[in-house]
C-alpha cells in the first residue's frame, strides 16, 4: 500500500491533531478505494467562509463562499491513475492537487442535514479527492450519478453512511 503524504494546514481555530488525523484517514481511504497505487501528496487547507470566498474569487472568479474547492494537478478521467512518472524526484510523491474546505460551511451543512460535523467534513474531503481523480458532477446525469455512487461507497467504508430520516 502506498504511503501518501496528506499535508493539512488551517487558518481557523478548532483544527487539532485529532481532526488532522481524521482527515488524513479519510483522504487515504478515498485514495485506496479508488485504487491509487502510487504515493501521492495532497495539500488540504481548512479555512473559513471568508477564506474560501477569497480563494474562490481569486482562482475561479466566483464571488461567493462555497463548502469545498478542489485543484487537481492532472486532467484525469474517473478510473485513471496519477502518472507515476510525474513524481517529485526529491520526495517520490506524485503531487495530486490541493483542496480547501470551509470549516464554517461544513458545520452549517452538518446542522442542516442533521448529521455530525465529522461526517460532513469527511464527505467534503471524499468529494474533493474524487475531483482530484477526475470525477465531476456538472451534468445531472451519468457523471453525477457515478460520482455520488463512489462517494457513498467510500463513506460506507468509513462507517459514515448518511442516516435515513424518519
Amino acid at each position: 500500500m502506498p504511503k501518501h503524504e496528506i499535508i493539512i494546514s488551517s487558518d481557523v481555530p478548532g483544527v487539532d491533531d485529532g481532526l488532522r488525523s481524521f482527515l488524513r484517514r479519510v483522504v487515504r481511504t478515498a485514495l485506496d478505494a479508488e485504487g491509487v497505487d502510487v504515493p501521492c501528496e495532497i495539500n488540504v487547507l481548512v479555512t473559513s467562509d471568508a477564506g474560501i470566498h477569497g480563494i474562490n474569487f481569486d482562482m475561479r472568479g466566483v464571488d461567493a463562499p462555497t463548502d469545498v474547492l478542489s485543484f487537481p494537478m492532472f486532467d484525469l478521467a474517473p478510473g485513471d491513475k496519477p502518472p507515476e512518472e510525474d513524481a517529485d524526484p526529491a520526495t517520490g510523491l506524485v503531487p495530486l492537487g490541493d483542496m480547501c474546505i470551509s470549516l464554517e460551511r461544513a458545520k452549517a451543512q452538518a446542522k442542516e442535514y442533521g448529521h455530525s460535523n465529522r461526517r460532513e467534513l469527511a464527505y467534503l474531503a471524499v468529494h474533493s479527492v474524487l475531483h482530484l481523480l477526475g470525477y465531476d458532477h456538472l451534468d445531472e446525469g451519468p457523471m453525477k450519478a457515478q460520482m455520488r455512487g463512489r462517494e457513498e461507497a467510500i463513506m460506507a467504508e468509513l462507517g459514515l453512511e448518511r442516516k435515513e430520516s424518519t
